[in-house]
């Protein structure tokens, strides 16, 4: 894939996952996979699911060099049945390690969403992506080994492609194991579901989050509990908010709900001039990603009744407290969150001004919190 062209399986600004050796914070999932492996009754399908960014992406590719680094067992020898096996680290100088490095391993095959005629990347994984498997199967079967299949991710396939892989987990290929990614397993037909065994991932606590980032290279900030709590467990949206300025901006707008209800129009107007520079999308599709977590998180300060901890940005508690007092104010920041959320949305569908819809925003904040508490 070209090098202009985002790839769809790589967070910004991190390493490919085939890349990253170790996996943080995911040891339960890591045992259960071992687990089946060492009873000799391996699945052929698996569901990876949890939220984005959290490692599944690096487990299924773990899995798939030990997989396929780890000849099948034979019948029991002269000394009895093989030792359990305890990891699924293989080693960066393994044969298959290096091949999958290279992209040249024949035993494995990743779908992601490929390019049209035009060259675009698709926005969701079509049938003649699933269907390709095909002369893979084809071309993999003589050498007798195993062959494991990576769908990053299995939410992006069209109701085509989710058929043609549903044919695949009825009647899998021999020594076949198939991976499917699921950020939203609700979003998969039942029937893929129910023929998957689920691997479910959890959040990263801060000392794993630390390990993870240190993996791949991003310079963790001075904040690190502002980071985890905007983060929520997740190395690639922890990746993202440092390589955006995410931390300064979501402290910028807690900054400005500080002077509600009166606003600081100067500084919402600055606010809304750096969503439209040119080249800064992914900082306005940020920074209404950070506009949405604010005003959830206001939301759930007024139903506690207290701030969520740890603090996402200075003075952070303060303004939440004072915005947000009872379960009354708390329902009026959800339903201002639906409907500023689909006002954002929408406004990016049609392709309104950023700035405009930034402003228009902050002034509908502005008026829920001048609301009656």
């Amino acid at each position: 894939m070209s090098d202009d062209i985002p790839t769809p399986d790589q967070a910004p600004g991190a390493p490919h996952p085939r890349e990253t050796e170790q996996l943080f914070g995911q040891d339960a999932a890591e045992q259960a996979f071992l687990d089946a492996f060492n009873s000799e009754r391996l699945h052929h399908g698996w569901l990876l699911t949890g939220p984005k960014g959290v490692g599944k992406a690096t487990l299924a590719w773990r899995i798939a060099r030990f997989l396929l680094a780890t000849p099948p067992t034979e019948e029991n020898g002269l000394f009895g049945a093989p030792p359990p096996v305890t990891s699924l680290n293989i080693g960066s100088e393994h044969p298959v390690s290096h091949r999958i490095l290279a992209g040249a391993e024949p035993g494995l095959a990743a779908i992601t969403r490929s390019l049209n005629d035009q060259g675009k990347l698709r926005n969701e994984i079509v049938v003649d992506d699933i269907r390709k498997l095909g002369r893979f199967f084809g071309l993999s079967s003589a050498d007798g080994g195993r062959r494991v299949v990576i769908v990053d991710s299995a939410d992006e396939m069209n109701i085509s492609a989710a058929n043609a892989l549903l044919k695949m987990l009825e009647e899998p290929p021999a020594r076949t194991t198939l991976l499917l990614i699921s950020h939203q397993p609700s979003r998969l037909l039942p029937t893929i579901r129910s023929r998957c065994r689920t691997l479910r991932l959890s959040p990263l606590g801060p000392e794993d989050m630390q390990a993870a980032l240190t993996q791949t290279g991003a310079e963790a900030p001075t904040q690190t509990d502002h980071l985890a709590a905007l983060a929520s467990g997740s190395v690639g949206d922890a990746v993202r908010l440092i390589n955006l300025g995410g931390l300064e901006i979501y402290a910028e707008l807690i900054a400005i709900l500080g002077t509600l209800p009166r606003l600081d129009r100067q500084r919402a107007l600055l606010l809304a001039e750096s969503a439209a520079q040119r080249g800064a999308a992914e900082r306005f599709e940020l920074l209404l990603t950070l506009i949405d977590i604010a005003l959830s998180r206001l939301a759930l300060t007024g139903a506690t009744g207290s701030p969520p901890v740890p603090e996402a940005a200075p003075n952070e508690e303060e303004t939440l407290a004072r915005l947000s007092t009872s379960p009354q104010k708390a329902r009026q920041w959800a339903e201002a969150a639906a409907l500023i959320t689909a006002r954002a949305r929408h406004g990016q569908a049609v392709n309104l001004d950023p700035a405009a819809l930034v402003l228009d925003t902050v002034f509908k904040i502005q008026e829920t919190a001048g609301q009656s508490r």
